[in-house]
């Protein structure tokens, strides 16, 4: 698996970007559900889009949402956060419903981790986009491809270090093969009616978005976090506020600024990125084009 933010706390002083000041917390509440309560239950940030966390020191978010009869999970946290990420269905939807799929933004380990053993306990599919897949099947060349600075100084000599047969049987533990779909390429989502996902890459070649149409709430992963990950104090205090995916974990910095400016066109109503907490009106569109332009090129 990639190693990503393993040494993230050591790196953050050397990290540098641009953030905003954080907009409006979305409007939430805890969401209605057999056993409901608690502070690990859903909270509903939009209709039917419910955000289980910020979680731990990487204030990790999931995300389960309504789309017709069937729900869906977006994202799967890290490995060991199946357990709670099963309650929080059953609290949600009650114990004989389970998500119809698992959406994936992209397929690193905070985001991916729990997805195996959900999906086998759930009987349902993973989704992604195919530039992703190679990576959640364990393709080690596919790593070296899209790897950021972190990988690339850290992740991949330990990995080369330790050895091929060493290497396979740590690969093979996240692997996800015979579990995963692609994502379709016309930008729909099977099963979710109103739904559609649009290419943000940048962070990693294949990284998506989701986005519901009627209203702009868009799920934005890594591509757009509202947590400053990009500045010393930022990610240290965990303090919030709109930025982009962290540089040292980032595999072509330009194509993520144009994917945040892609975002930005949207006109978020609510953004619920992959850490920190879910912003909402007001004001939010203004502010991610605000934060779109304070990071373009200068033009020539």
């Amino acid at each position: 698996m990639r190693g990503r933010r393993v040494a993230a706390v050591a790196l953050a002083a050397a990290t540098a970007g641009t953030t905003v000041a954080p907009v409006a917390v979305a409007r939430s509440r805890r969401a209605a559900g057999p056993g409901a309560s608690g502070d690990s239950g859903p909270l509903e940030i939009a209709p039917g889009v419910c955000c289980l966390g910020p979680r731990s020191r990487t204030q990790t978010n999931v995300y389960l949402v309504r789309a017709g009869s069937g729900w869906f999970l977006v994202d799967a946290g890290w490995e060991g956060d199946a357990d709670r990420i099963a309650a929080a269905a059953r609290s949600l939807l009650g114990p004989d419903t389970s998500p119809s799929a698992i959406l994936l933004t992209h397929a690193d380990p905070n985001h991916v981790g729990a997805a195996r053993a959900l999906a086998e306990a759930w009987g349902c599919l993973i989704l992604a986009h195919p530039d992703e897949l190679a990576i959640a099947h364990g393709d080690f060349a596919a790593m070296e491809r899209s790897a950021g600075p972190l990988d690339r100084w850290v992740i991949l000599p330990a990995m080369r270090a330790i050895g091929e047969r060493r290497r396979a049987d740590v690969l093979v533990r996240g692997r996800l093969a015979g579990l995963t779909a692609t994502l379709p390429p016309d930008g729909t989502i099977p099963g979710m009616d109103g739904w559609a996902w649009i290419a943000t890459p940048g962070h990693t070649p294949g990284h998506v978005s989701f986005v519901r149409w009627s209203d702009r709430v868009v799920l934005t992963g890594d591509a757009l976090l509202t947590l400053e990950v990009n500045t010393p104090t930022g990610f240290l205090v965990g303090r919030q506020g709109l930025s982009g995916p962290p540089w040292y974990t980032t595999w072509d910095r330009r194509a993520a600024n144009a994917s945040i400016a892609a975002i930005a066109a949207l006109e978020p109503a609510v953004v619920g990125g992959g850490h920190g907490r879910p912003i909402g009106e007001p004001a939010v569109a203004a502010a991610v084009r605000a934060f779109a332009r304070s990071i373009a090129p200068p033009e020539a």
